[in-house]
């Protein structure tokens, strides 16, 4: 916590920019102190319509930086952006989210702002990576959150080790991401963990295309009130996939996913591909799955290619006893092809829905999946779902278990 005296010094403090720069319309070059260069990262964009981050600057990171509020501002990202891996201050001022209980270095938002210009940030995820290993309550910052934004484009970015989630999109309205390069990976035998792509939350109008995710978590994830979202032409390694949800998770809250498309979407080495999962049990949430459609999807390697979970991380006994409040209805899976990783009963689709009507309208069509060569036949499972289309009869009889 800066004192009084500390915060008029750092006002006071010269932005690393010409003294030519500093009107609201300039466009103004940052270049690195050798210390925090935070302070002015965020003064910059909130005083110059255009702050150009050098290819050969690394401008480094150590203190959170709110970047929300701006107006008609490009953010030309050449260099690297590196925050430090100082866990003590991140864990204690990082900006803090209720919603799974997230913290996060960098809030950008406003209205007609963009990030883009093929240079980096650059998350230090490895020594956060280690230490989640032996402590798994651990908060870690999201690498970049989109937050309360109108028409923000990110676009041409490499995104690398961030500590958890990658981009955060809270509240957002027409939302781009283009041609962004995701890697979270460790170098020690400790897995970078939820290092999702993408999470949406409480946000209309978003799109992410032309991407390439190497992580250790869902390539993209719609979280509660997501609606009118394309998530296309990705390739995604090491994965959980393509995921709605999780929905449901919180009594009382009543979650919706609206109008999603996911389409010509590669995904290798991954848990799932294209994945609809939502809780049950008692004490939690309700909500609706609407209009979903995954398509040309190819797939290497998936332990499940095609799911739908109406029981998440919930026990058998209590979902039969308390099952889903979420909803799910007019979903398509067409076009999906390529390989499981030949679990143990090569199921390579799984739609598991709760009973009394909660899964509708459902269509499966043109599936090409199996387990390995050498693992036998492929199977396809499902349960309290009336299917439609000319994969339906691959699954059988889906009126109970």
């Amino acid at each position: 916590m800066h004192s009084l005296a500390s915060f008029a010094a750092l006002l006071a403090a010269p932005l690393a920019v010409s003294a030519s720069q500093r009107a609201s319309t300039a466009a103004c070059t940052l270049t690195a102190s050798g210390g925090d260069d935070g302070p002015t990262f965020v003064q910059a964009a909130q005083e110059c319509s255009t702050v150009t981050i050098p290819t050969a600057t690394t401008l480094s990171i150590s203190s959170r930086m709110n970047m929300t509020g701006l107006a008609n501002t490009d953010i030309e990202l050449l260099g690297t952006v590196e925050f430090s891996n100082n866990m003590t201050y991140w864990i204690n001022n990082g900006f803090y989210f209720d919603f799974q209980t997230q913290i996060a270095f960098w809030l950008l938002g406003g209205t007609n702002v963009r990030l883009y210009g093929g240079g980096t940030i650059n998350g230090n995820g490895q020594a956060w990576y280690d230490a989640f290993a032996s402590n798994d309550t651990l908060l870690r910052p999201i690498l970049l959150t989109v937050y309360q934004a109108t028409d923000l484009s990110v676009e041409n970015i490499n995104m690398l080790n961030g500590p958890e989630w990658i981009n955060f999109v809270n509240e957002g309205e027409n939302i781009l991401y283009n041609g962004i390069n995701i890697s979270a990976v460790s170098t020690s035998s400790n897995p970078a963990k939820n290092t999702d792509g993408w999470d949406i939350y409480r946000s209309n109008n978003v799109t992410i295309i032309n991407s390439t995710i190497n992580n250790g978590d869902d390539c993209v994830s719609l979280k509660p009130n997501a609606t009118n979202i394309v998530a296309s032409y990705l390739s995604c390694n090491g994965s959980h996939g393509i995921s709605v949800g999780s929905l449901g998770q919180y009594e009382g809250e009543y979650d919706i996913v609206e109008n999603f498309t996911s389409t010509n979407v590669y995904i290798a080495n991954a848990e799932n591909g294209a994945r609809i999962k939502a809780f049950a049990g008692p004490g939690v949430g309700s909500g609706i799955v609407k209009n979903v459609t995954y398509s040309f999807f190819t797939e290497s390697n998936v332990d499940s290619p095609v799911v739908i979970d109406q029981c998440y991380f919930t026990s058998e006994a209590n979902c039969t006893a308390y099952p889903s409040n979420v909803y799910i209805q007019d979903i398509t899976f067409t076009n999906m092809s390529g390989t499981s990783s030949g679990n143990e009963k090569n199921v390579v689709a799984s739609l598991a829905c709760s009973p009394d009507g909660r899964c509708e309208n459902i269509t499966v069509n043109n599936f090409n999946l199996a387990p390995p060569t050498s693992y036998g036949n492929a199977n396809f499972t499902c349960q309290n779902v009336n299917l439609t289309g000319n994969a339906a009869s691959l699954f059988g009889d889906c009126a109970t278990t």
